[in-house]
């Protein structure tokens, strides 16, 4: 996909399913900010939302500020849990509502999250608002059926160096020389 300067853009990360798939793939995080510059290709960022939640020990408050510092409008809300202990917390329908609603100010709106729940998003963006729309993700923990109903992917497993923070390196060092001995 033909990527432009003058191309209007919003990215919409989905902090959650980003942190859990790093978790799980690497036991390593995010480094959201090299995300957004990758995903902004030089191209006019017009706005870059991060969707987190809050716990109640409230320990992501930090890592929320830092995002926050690192040019992402942040939005929170609390982890419910209900009676029995189920948990919950997500932001797929804001997030899909602020997306649908700044769509008539993009050319193109950039998902950061492996959910197949978006699908949906994807195809209402591209035939009722005529956005281009592009996914970011691992492609390990990121829906098959999103992957192909988007205009452009980038895979950021590719180069987990630069898109996971330093721990990454250090465990896989570490890993590797454990393997040797």
């Amino acid at each position: 996909m033909i990527k432009h300067k003058e191309q209007r853009i919003g990215v919409f990360v989905d902090v959650q399913n980003m942190y859990h798939s790093a978790k799980n793939l690497y036991q390593a995080n995010v480094n959201f900010q090299e995300i957004l510059k990758e995903a902004t290709a030089n191209r006019k960022l017009i706005r870059a939302v991060a969707y987190g939640i809050i716990t109640t020990g409230g320990e992501e408050k930090k890592f929320l500020e830092i995002l926050g510092k690192q040019g992402f409008e942040v939005k929170t809300k609390e982890l419910q849990v209900f009676p029995g202990g189920a948990k919950k917390g997500d932001w797929d329908v804001g997030l899909a509502v602020d997306a649908i609603k700044m769509a008539d100010k993009l050319d193109v709106i950039i998902l950061v999250t492996g959910d197949g729940d978006f699908i949906p998003l994807v195809r209402y963006l591209q035939e009722n608002k005529g956005c281009l729309v592009e996914l970011v993700s691992f492609s390990q923990s990121t829906s098959a059926k999103l992957i192909e109903d988007v205009d452009d992917y980038f895979d950021l497993s590719e180069n987990k160096t630069r898109f996971l923070l330093k721990s990454y390196s250090s465990r896989a060092k570490q890993s590797k020389q454990s393997r040797k001995k």
